[in-house]
């Protein structure tokens, strides 16, 4: 029997026709170079393509011509982070307007370059070295638009927008049932910033307030927008503090009885700590841990007490700091809840996390001009942070618990009501 060889794959010689020549091009060239080079050449045809449709074909002459011909002129569009100029076919209509070419409107129109400063500022690059970061572009290509104060009017504008458009989101949808509030120092201001968790354990910036210091008329201003903003401040939800007596303060006078309110166990150990000397803090940071480490609030509470009476004498600025609210550091393990939920709520990480990426973005400024800078660059800051959020851990088991346990303190708000009111 005869074998038949398998015929494999044909393989392209020399004469494989015109595409070998164009392969060459790129190899001898950058491959960048070539495609923006083509790109080019494709966008003039195609502008040229669209002239002669309202035109007519060239030196033709139609009784039924709508426009005219009228040369050229430099024209921009932008490609790479940067505007450059490019030649556009030029179009009159028989009563003198200047015609607008599709192509041309559809690519002018769109002008990422606010996004691409504020994404260069977010990685960290300063307007300085923002023309370093791009990419080249072809030899003879004519560019403008990466000079340190261009680029910094252009983040000012895109962050300008993002301030107004995000300080005022409506907050209805958000179903609130934890807000931790927290405040970080730039320059001679104080930024407080308010983090929801939703009932699916969704977190959410809702919102943040400039002030002078972190004190309760700042707190109260923010507290007051958010409301009017659309959020439920008639039904309980667990507020989750660092020690700040005015924050406290106001989250009451504005949830009144609805607030359930949780002294962070972290700022706590550490303001304890700060008022001891060296050699006794591990003894003291243990005793702490394994107060709060414990799943019994009865219990917790004791061994609390015990170690502010062993302190008393020899340090009594400890012994008050502990003693100060100490009931509210254990208000989350009162409501019982799974050990992984409790300790997220049980602190102001969460909130803490997104302050420290204010920080890090506000650390690339050499020079805070004013109030309304620091706001800008603060919701700049939360709304990339904001695009990274995950649920809170132990949201999957705990959170069902947790809304019961708001949901029945709301009925026992209700039931200790004066009837008739």
């Amino acid at each position: 029997m005869k074998k038949t060889a398998r015929k494999g794959p044909k393989r392209v010689g020399p004469s494989a026709g015109p595409l070998l020549p164009l392969l060459h091009a790129i190899v001898r060239r950058d491959l960048r170079d070539f495609v923006v080079d083509a790109g080019m050449t494709a966008l003039a045809d195609v502008l040229e393509q669209e002239r002669a449709a309202v035109c007519g074909p060239r030196y033709q002459h139609r009784a039924d011509r709508r426009a005219f011909r009228t040369g050229h002129a430099m024209g921009e569009l932008v490609l790479g982070g940067r505007r450059v100029q490019v030649e556009r076919p030029r179009a009159r209509t028989v009563e003198g307007d200047e015609l607008t070419l599709p192509s041309w409107h559809a690519f002018a129109s769109e002008d990422p370059l606010q996004e691409r400063a504020l994404a260069q500022a977010l990685v960290g690059v300063s307007t300085r070295r923002y023309a370093s970061s791009l990419e080249d572009v072809p030899a003879g290509v004519r560019t403008r638009g990466t000079s340190r104060s261009a680029v910094s009017r252009r983040f000012v504008a895109a962050t300008e927008q993002q301030m107004g458009t995000w300080l005022g989101r409506d907050l209805a949808d958000v179903d609130l049932v934890v807000l931790m509030i927290d405040g970080v120092h730039i320059n001679e201001h104080v930024v407080l910033a308010a983090l929801g968790i939703d009932a699916d354990g969704k977190k959410h910036v809702l919102g943040i307030r400039e002030g002078a210091t972190e004190n309760s008329t700042a707190c109260t201003a923010l507290l007051g927008d958010l409301r009017e903003r659309g959020m439920r401040t008639d039904r309980t939800v667990l507020a989750v503090l660092d020690g700040s007596k005015a924050l406290a303060k106001s989250v009451r006078e504005v949830f009144g009885r609805h607030a359930l309110i949780q002294r962070c166990q972290a700022h706590k150990s550490r303001n304890v700590l700060d008022q001891l000397p060296e050699d006794l803090r591990p003894s003291v940071r243990e005793a702490l841990r394994q107060a709060y480490g414990c799943a019994d609030a009865a219990r917790a509470k004791r061994l609390l007490g015990n170690l502010a009476r062993r302190l008393r004498d020899d340090h009594p600025s400890a012994a008050s700091s502990l003693d100060e609210g100490l009931d509210e550091t254990l208000t989350v393990m009162r409501l019982r809840l799974p050990s992984k939920l409790e300790r997220v709520l049980s602190t102001t990480n969460a909130v803490e996390n997104l302050i420290g990426s204010v920080r890090n973005l506000g650390r690339r400024v050499k020079r805070w001009r004013d109030g309304r800078m620091i706001v800008r660059w603060t919701v700049t800051a939360v709304v990339d942070a904001a695009t990274r959020f995950r649920r809170i851990k132990g949201a999957r088991e705990g959170l069902l618990a947790l809304v019961l346990a708001l949901r029945a303190h709301d009925g026992a708000n209700a039931a200790a009501e004066p009837q008739g009111k």
